[in-house]
């Protein structure tokens, strides 16, 4: 029997199972194919290659010294597989489901067909607390709890190398046509610095996570970064709620509070991957149909999309949150949305256009993370309160002492504080926004509103909200742990008024 183990965006030996699986049943290929195509398409860039090229490295390496060395080539997968069966006739190929781009999907269509014409086993594992065919939202949360908590699958001891063939270099970005972008230093993508990161985090760098994480500044530092290892496999979801729980149960450095938050959003990370997986149509298209027929598409070379992108828009707060995100690969939560509500709502802009330019300036960019999250800043929902976020607000909020904004923004550097997220107020000299203030929130509250207005519109959300929705929280409840406590204070007001009556 000769197996092989295709890695894709699962670039780790730890907590593997089509790794283990197959390290159990004998010798076994390791393959990863560098697919031009794949970074040819709309969403991909090279500052995710890149950290996809740092978790490689250290795949390879660590293959190596376990017995059988990654085979690394450029091309198709379907080509590799049919060159290596001829060759040596596989029986058993052995890999992770992905819930990745429309392209991603139809490649994996077409290894299964390929698979099934040449009598191959084909067996795919979750990868994620994902759950591929789901039938039911309410089933979801069990079915994920089992996959999650499950103990983390040790490193397999030893591996038998089943054919001895050249191991194969990594790719340049040039070679797979990706070009400079701007982004010279991205975020490694390694199990290494996961781990590393996750040490820190319980040292003391995540000791102010959830009051910091708002701020673009201050999260940079006290944010986990998980995301990109996260992004690329080097360590698995899995593994890093494991190694929280024990940090939960043990003694760190930082409030239990900040740990309980950390695992809450890995626990989301799968939440809004089950979104994709459940309805892949999410990436083109608006999951309320209401939505879907008022889109408006923007083309490529619209004036007002290519200000927004470059970080010329006229809001300094806004601008400063682009232009850092194009350096350095990454941005806060609470920005992303901020950045994705003012290109939506105040701009005009579809969210298509500006979720395909973000994905492409985000390191850590996970279609099943964040097509749905574009979708839900954006407004298409119908399931979620509609936030449009007043940059200029942000940034008196979330850049008190101006640094963030005076550093990405150094034109401004000589405004006071008092009009650095105003400059058009300081006169001459200081470009007006691209659309006026004053006019933005009004016209876009007036857009939702005709658009929620139509008929059937709730309908609609409701079935959006049954596919779709968290079981936690109801219909347009966007802070169900809020909505809760006030529920329990007005229980208990009641039982004391009944008392009183008595």
């Amino acid at each position: 029997m000769v197996q092989l183990v295709w890695f894709k965006r699962d670039l780790r030996s730890a907590d593997h199972r089509p790794l283990v699986e197959a390290a159990a049943s004998g010798p076994l290929i390791p393959l990863y194919v560098a697919e031009p195509e794949y970074w040819a398409q709309p969403d991909t860039s090279r500052r995710q290659y890149m950290a996809m090229a740092s978790a490689l490295a250290e795949l390879s390496l660590r293959l190596e010294r376990l017995g059988a060395p990654l085979i690394i080539r450029i091309g198709t997968v379907e080509e590799w597989l049919g060159r290596i069966h001829r060759a040596i006739g596989l029986t058993r190929i052995l890999a992770h489901q992905e819930t990745g781009n429309a392209w991603t999907f139809a490649r994996d269509r077409a290894v299964r067909r390929f698979c099934r014409e040449a009598g191959i086993a084909f067996v795919e594992y979750p990868q994620f607390g994902v759950v591929r065919g789901l039938r039911n939202r309410d089933e979801w949360g069990g079915l994920s709890q089992a996959i999650l908590r499950a103990p983390p699958l040790p490193e397999p001891v030893r591996l038998i190398a089943a054919a001895r063939a050249p191991a194969g270099d990594i790719p340049s970005p040039e070679q797979l046509g990706l070009a400079e972008e701007g982004c010279h230093q991205p975020q490694l993508g390694t199990r290494r610095s996961a781990l590393a990161l996750l040490d820190s985090f319980f040292a003391g760098r995540g000791a102010h996570y959830r009051r910091a994480m708002s701020s673009p500044l201050a999260g940079a530092d006290a944010c986990s970064r998980l995301s990109v290892p996260l992004s690329t496999g080097a360590i698995s979801i899995r593994e890093a709620l494991a190694i929280c729980y024990r940090a939960r149960d043990g003694q760190t450095a930082v409030p239990r509070t900040a740990v309980d938050s950390l695992i809450s959003r890995l626990h989301w990370h799968c939440h809004f991957i089950q979104k994709l997986e459940s309805e892949p149509q999410m990436e083109h298209r608006s999951v309320h149909p209401a939505h879907e027929r008022a889109r408006m598409a923007t083309v490529d070379n619209d004036p007002t999309l290519l200000a927004w992108a470059t970080g010329r828009s006229g809001y300094p707060f806004a601008d400063a949150c682009m232009r850092s995100l194009i350096a350095t690969g990454w941005l806060n939560f609470r920005m992303r949305a901020m950045v994705t509500s003012f290109a939506v709502h105040h701009l005009g802009l579809d969210w298509r256009a500006c979720g395909l330019h973000l994905a492409r300036l985000f390191t850590d960019y996970e279609p099943g993370i964040h097509w749905p999250q574009v979708q839900m800043q954006s407004g298409q929902t119908g399931i979620n309160t509609p936030r449009i976020y007043n940059p200029v607000k942000q940034g008196l909020d979330q850049d008190p002492t101006g640094a963030f904004t005076r550093r990405w923004m150094p034109e401004l550097a000589e405004l006071p504080l008092a009009l650095l997220q105003t400059p058009w107020l300081a006169g001459t000299g200081h470009p007006s926004p691209i659309i006026d203030p004053s006019h933005a929130i009004r016209d876009a509250r007036a857009r939702l509103s005709q658009v929620r207005a139509e008929p059937g519109y709730r309908a609609a959300s409701e079935v959006v909200f049954r596919k779709h929705g968290s079981r936690s929280r109801r219909l347009e409840d966007d802070h169900p742990g809020r909505s809760r406590a006030i529920r329990t204070e007005k229980a208990a007001i009641a039982r004391r008024q009944f008392t009183l009556e008595l």
